[in-house]
This record gives C-alpha cells, structure tokens and sequence, in this order.
C-alpha cells in the first residue's frame, strides 16, 4: 500500500511509502539534541540534530539500517525496528502512528507492553539534573535515563537493545556495578521474576514479553526454579549499594514511582543531604560532566 497525501488527508494506496518514511525519520533525528537523550554535545558536530550513529546505539540497530531507511532504499522495517526507532527519536503518540502507517506496519495494540516513553515523562527525567534516574517498562526494559544515571551504572546505549533489560541482564548478562549481600541477591532475583509473572497477568498476549520470558527459563536455571514458585508483585522501593569506579561504594534510596496508564516506573535515586551518600553524589555530577566532556572532544 503506497502512501499520498491529499490537503491534509493522508491516503492509503498500498507499500511502504520510502520516501516520506525516509523524510520523517531525518525530520525527527534533526530535531532532537544530544543532550535531549543523554549524549555529550561536543564542539565537533556537522548536523544539526542527532548523528546516524547515535540513532543507531539509542534504537539497537545497525548504522547502515539506518543510513538505508534515510535514503528510502531500505527494507519494510520490522514492528520491532519501528517500536525502537520511535523510542531512540522521542515521538509522540501522533508521529508514531504516522511512522507505523508510513511503514505499513501494524501499530501495537493496547494488549502490548508500553514501550514509549510520553514526552511529559522524558521532560520530568531531563529535570532531574541533581539526581540519577530512568524509566523501566513493565517487563524491565531500561526506556529513558538521564545524565546521571549513565554516571551512576553506565552508558545503557552500549547495551544492544534486546540486552537493555534488566532482568535479563540480571540472569543471563553482566553483573553490572550494584553490590547485594547473598541475601540482598536472593530476594531481588525473586523480585525480578515476581515482577515478570505480573507483567504476564497483565499482557498475556506481548509476544516480546513472552519471547523474554523464554529465553529466561531456557537459559537460567536460577530463573526456572524461581518462576515454579514465585508470586506477582510490583516493583519496590529499596536501599542500593552501587560500586562506582571512582566512588568506591554508594549506598542510595531508590524510589519506584508508577506512570499512570503505561505499566511503566520512573526509577530515581536519593540521598539524604548531609550525608556521605549525598556528597558523592555531589562529585556523581562532576566526574560525569567531565567523563561526558573528554567523550564529546574526543576524534570520531
């Protein structure tokens, strides 16, 4: 079905429209700023938005995707390309569906997991300059963080897209920088599974929720045996121990707050002024801005 455009009614006559597929997507990386998504903005840059490169890490694709969907020489993208790119370029509910139509593609419908992040959410995100933050979906993906939660536990753009879940990364992938006691490490393996058999309560029909929840039990046995046994439940507030390359260990509250309407947590880490917590998130802000700068000047 091949898309046109009458005044201001879009007409479907069959196919993937390339071109306007291509215009959109350049459009929307123009648009955006490094900083809008986390990046060093650096001194050295000759496009005005985001670099292809950089589209590419934040959606989990390769480059040359990228460069061939820009250039409308590209194959139909997947319903799970869109959902990536749609959530890399920060569009709005209106220019997602344009970017599915555009595609040809059928947009998820509302028995899926949320994977979009609302534009009122990212601007409550970037606001938290002062403290560490990101935003999870309902089966643990890492959508959204900010400046500081990149200092805090790493870059998760280094993270291919499928990888960027954290409870697939808790049992099948890296340890990453938190620190838990045997004990810490028990209840919040059981946690994380609790919090999968809600998200399947929930959306029993997400094929990528099942396809995660598949991989688990065929890969851990850890998981298997948790998910004969545990219950639902929701994610929690907690204490967390992060060991930081620079700070040695950093003891912070972490606070879950629920995004109405979307399955999705706003994760943000505290702590309370005066403390030693509080100061080496103070130097938390310093070393990452100037981590960021060295990155942003260095030659690409």
């Amino acid at each position: 079905m091949r898309a046109s455009w009458c005044g201001r009614t879009r007409v479907q006559t069959g196919g993937v429209d390339r071109t306007e597929l291509a215009r959109a997507l350049r459009r929307s990386r123009d648009r955006l700023q490094p900083d809008d998504v986390g990046l060093p903005v650096g001194d050295r840059r000759r496009v005005p938005g985001l670099r292809r490169e950089e589209v590419a890490a934040l959606a989990g694709i390769s480059v040359d995707y990228v460069v061939r969907l820009e250039q409308a020489r590209g194959p139909q993208p997947s319903v799970s390309v869109l959902g990536a790119l749609a959530r890399a370029l920060q569009l709005s509910d209106a220019e997602r569906s344009e970017l599915f139509a555009l595609a040809d593609a059928p947009e998820p419908h509302p028995g899926r997991i949320s994977v979009t992040v609302r534009a009122s959410v990212r601007r409550l995100l970037d606001r938290l300059a002062d403290l560490p933050g990101m935003v999870i979906s309902a089966k643990g993906d890492v959508l959204a963080w900010n400046a500081m939660a990149a200092a805090l536990l790493g870059d998760w753009s280094r993270y291919p897209a499928r990888e960027r879940n954290i409870i697939w990364l808790r049992f099948l992938g890296e340890s990453g920088r938190v620190v838990l006691t045997p004990e810490q490490r028990d209840a919040s393996d059981r946690h994380s599974v609790a919090t999968l058999r809600t998200a399947m309560a929930h959306y029993p029909d997400d094929p990528d929720l099942r396809r995660l929840v598949a991989d688990l039990r065929a890969g851990s046995q850890r998981f298997e045996s948790l998910w004969a046994e545990a219950p639902a439940d929701a994610w929690l507030s907690h204490t967390k121990t992060v060991r930081h390359p620079d700070l040695g260990l950093v003891t912070l509250d972490c606070e879950s707050l629920t995004v109405p309407d979307s399955g999705q947590t706003l994760i943000v880490y505290s702590a309370e002024p005066g403390t030693e917590a509080a100061e080496q998130l103070d130097l938390l802000r310093v070393i990452g801005t100037q981590r960021m700068g060295l990155i942003a000047s260095s030659p690409r």
